[in-house]
């Protein structure tokens, strides 16, 4: 919803139950007034009027009062003359970089659309809000577009540049979105870590100064995602202040927080700066990527729902409602080391287990036995395989299980024929010897003769077999930036040119097999953000497979990402990474966290691990769409014990999963509260290790809490189901 005031000098953006206000000063300047709980009003320019003189100004615009550095600029540009970070900066051709945006109109209109070439968030009932924004001396127009989905208590917004003058000019700095908050004493919640160690979340009280996190590596990579939270100091889970952004974009980004000497706090997303230019001549627009902003006043679970609403029902394109199979996976069962027969032996298995689809991982293609060739060479390898992909995919589809391959399009080995034919498609510097990382190159996604070439290889492969999956991989980030396609001054176009390549690739490919999904993975976690959703309404959340170390990285990626774009599975003991030993149980207990998988050899287990896998994967099937539909409570995200629980949107169902890392002597567990439940409502309650059965109201359940069992050893893990009971009175017991 959104309200003009005040003769159109103010812009209410309304959800539910947030607010953003927009107000344009008597000098065309426009404030960002406000941005959290709803309010209610007809009139707020009166806040400008409130901000009193500090000690230290700069530039009066004519005016005495006037005092533009202490003020909440929407969309502040460099040196002119609020002299804080600036949300962009314009060099022109005679050298000069001053630019003065004012207010030159508005526009309201009833459907958001998609932006050109970029990922966007999309609904029927979202409203659009544009801001047109000039510069009258170099005529430079800046469109700011405001998403407002209303019933989801989201925003999004993104900007378009025209250069609308007589000389080109270069963009040298372009945030998505810049929000000013009038006030400090915050902490930033970012998501951190490192390959294996993904999602780790982070917090750190904010000072006077820049605070950032971002990537350099033309993706979002394993150490950050494109994701900060502001929060007020003392946060709990369920209370307090939130203002958070999420960056639909897969490259090089950069989140920013500044508190500047005011005492204000100003808040940025968008593309990363450094290596980033854009050159645009006259008459050419570039579209920044949109933001995601989400504001919260009941803490992280209240954020945590609202972005997984949204993206559940705005972001999943692709997805269309299908529900993710249980999958089993060859990687960590045969490596490259396979044979048709090999293969058919793990799907048996898989099949006999319960298992919906079995995933062909790297080795199928050109001469793949390792890591060091073929890369680019997408031709099925008939000879390792018995006979061809359509043929194995059919007798899979003949056990009862989907087929699904593993590809790694955006890369080329040098031992390829596609390298010895094209090496001027790899990213690298002339003159110089290529940094190789897992023996390979990246290929040059701004270039359209190696988008059409990934599109064609790929399309080839999945027309030529009953194919319903893709694993589509990137294993190294960018080094050597260099495209032998772009001018000497247009280089540092080059990241983005790949981004919207890769998103070009992506669109054909997911438009032409709509029965395929698939999944997204870079070595794991590396490059889980929403950009790649819109595509990919999967992606694997990390190499790392070790249930306890899965504990911190699920929880972490489920802070903004929902259950159902989450892969994760149960893989062998000791882990392949870690060594670490975990029983069978609490390895299924974490991977169904999101979307199950099975990632080991299920033709070595013994029978009373098959028989236990088949009931995990029948358990899965019965509980499964309360998980992927499910609102998400965190009940203990911290120390030795983890819980969580996953609650339908009527609350009449919930699974309830609880997890105890290490042993310890002399202890009596506790009680687990829950959250979520309508307390008015008899729940029935299911412990899936004894098989027991009780009732109990909502209410006892969220303030009594269920009585945790005190299991043996270490890595104890076990789970609850949760169904309103409609016939039974609450003191009755069951089993």
């Amino acid at each position: 919803m959104i309200e003009i005031l005040e003769h159109g000098r103010t812009f209410h953006l309304k959800t539910r139950h947030t607010s953003r206000i927009l107000h344009v000063t008597e000098t065309g300047h426009v404030m960002d007034l406000y941005w959290g709980s709803r309010v209610e009003g007809d009139a707020f320019g009166y806040m400008i009027k409130d901000i009193k003189k500090a000690s230290y100004l700069c530039g009066t615009d004519g005016d005495g009062a006037f005092r533009l550095e202490q003020y909440p600029v929407l969309y502040p540009g460099w040196g002119n003359p609020d002299l804080r970070s600036p949300a962009f900066s314009f060099c022109y051709e005679d050298g000069s970089r001053i630019t003065d945006l004012r207010f030159d109109g508005y526009e309201l209109r009833q459907k958001k659309e998609k932006l050109p070439g970029l990922p966007t968030l999309l609904d029927s009932g979202a409203e659009a809000f544009r801001l047109f924004l000039r510069d009258s001396v170099k005529q430079v127009c800046l469109t700011l577009e405001f998403g407002i989905f209303e019933k989801l208590d989201a925003m999004t917004q993104s900007v378009r540049v025209e250069n609308k003058g007589d000389q080109p000019f270069t963009a040298d700095r372009l945030m998505s979105a810049c929000v000013s908050l009038m006030e400090d004493g915050l902490q930033a919640v970012t998501l951190t870590g490192a390959w294996g160690r993904e999602c780790t979340r982070n917090s750190l009280p904010l000072c006077q100064g820049i605070f950032q996190t971002g990537s350099t590596r033309g993706a979002g990579g394993h150490g950050q995602n494109p994701f900060m939270a502001l929060t007020q100091k003392g946060l709990e889970e369920r209370d307090g202040q939130i203002w958070a952004v999420n960056l639909v974009y897969s490259g090089s980004f950069l989140c920013e927080a500044e508190v500047d000497m005011h005492q204000n706090t100003r808040f940025m997303a968008g593309i990363q700066p450094e290596g980033f230019s854009w050159r645009l001549e006259p008459g050419e627009s570039f579209y920044s990527p949109e933001a995601v902003l989400i504001h919260s006043d009941r803490g992280l679970e209240e954020m945590t729902h609202r972005f997984h609403r949204l993206y559940r029902a705005c972001l999943l394109r692709s997805h269309e409602r299908r529900t993710p199979p249980v999958l089993l996976n060859s990687w960590e069962a045969a490596y490259f080391d396979f044979n048709k027969e090999t293969l058919l032996a793990l799907a048996k298995e898989g099949a006999s287990a319960g298992a919906e689809l079995f995933v062909l991982d790297d080795g199928w293609f050109g001469r793949r036995n390792g890591a060091d060739s073929s890369l680019g060479d997408w031709t099925e390898n008939r000879k390792k395989l018995g006979g061809s992909l359509k043929e194995l995919a059919e007798e899979i589809r003949g056990l009862g299980m989907e087929f699904g391959l593993w590809f790694e399009p955006e890369m080329v080995s040098p031992d390829s024929c596609l390298y010895r034919s094209h090496p001027d498609w790899a990213i690298q510097v002339p003159g110089r010897r290529p940094q190789l990382a897992r023996d390979q190159l990246v290929l040059d996604l701004s270039r359209r003769e190696v988008q059409d070439y990934i599109i064609e290889a790929v399309d080839r492969v999945l027309s030529s077999a009953p194919i319903t999956y893709v694993k589509w991989d990137m294993n190294r980030n960018i080094t050597d930036w260099y495209s032998s396609a772009l001018g000497a001054g247009c280089q540092k176009e080059l990241g983005h040119r790949y981004i919207l390549g890769l998103y070009r690739i992506l669109e054909k490919l997911t438009e032409k097999h709509r029965n395929v999904l698939f999944e997204g993975c870079a070595g794991g976690g590396g490059r889980f953000d929403p950009g790649i959703l819109y595509y990919m309404p999967q992606i694997w959340a990390s190499d790392d497979t070790d249930p306890i170390e899965r504990l911190e990285i699920q929880t972490g990626t489920a802070m903004v990402y929902p259950a159902v774009s989450m892969g994760c599975h149960v893989s062998a003991s000791p882990n392949h990474m870690t060594g670490r030993l975990s029983p069978l149980s609490v390895r299924g207990v974490t991977a169904m966290e999101g979307n199950l998988g099975y990632e080991l050899d299920l033709t070595g287990l013994a029978q009373e691990e098959k028989e236990e896998i088949r009931r995990q994967i029948h358990f899965y099937k019965e509980i499964r769409s309360i998980i992927q539909e499910g609102d998400l409570y965190r009940l203990r995200s911290a120390g030795n014990e983890r819980a969580w629980m996953y609650v339908t949107e009527n609350r009449e169902q919930a699974v309830v999963s609880y997890v105890r890392i290490l042993s310890r002597p002399n202890t009596v567990p506790g009680r687990l509260r829950l959250y979520g439940l309508d307390p008015l409502f008899t729940y029935q309650v299911q412990d899936q290790e004894s098989g027991t059965a009780l009732l109990r109201t909502g209410s006892s359940l969220m303030h009594i809490g269920l009585a945790l069992p005190k299991g043996t050893g270490d890595f104890y893990g076990t789970q609850y189901t949760l169904v309103r009971s409609w016939n039974l009175p609450c003191t009755h017991l069951c089993g």
